[in-house]
């Protein structure tokens, strides 16, 4: 036998056949249906995102990106916190070594 009449006769072999053969359920094509639409969400989502963003990202003028930060700078309330709790245990430590 040659190469081609194999593949003949292995193509003729693998023909769908019986009664459920080309039929698709609805649920296919509900499921497609809904990751279109979510799909379609997404994009939109991340346009209205990517319009939010300024068109450069120039560090020579920051003025944008320190408007948008004003009040978000949560560090220095972190610093403060942790320098007056460190002066108040400080404090304490010096009471102790004074009352022995």
């Amino acid at each position: 036998m040659s190469v081609m009449t194999t593949v003949t006769v292995l193509a003729a072999q693998q023909e769908p056949q019986g009664p459920e053969f080309g039929k698709a359920s609805p649920l296919g094509l509900l499921i497609i249906l809904v990751l279109l639409i979510a799909t379609a969400f997404l994009i939109w989502s991340m346009n209205k995102q990517l319009k939010k963003l300024p068109k450069t990202f120039d560090t020579e003028h920051p003025e944008a990106d320190q408007a948008f930060d004003e009040g978000t700078d949560t560090r220095s309330a972190v610093v403060t916190d942790i320098e007056t709790h460190s002066d108040t245990a400080a404090a304490a430590d010096e009471r102790k070594s004074a009352d022995t």
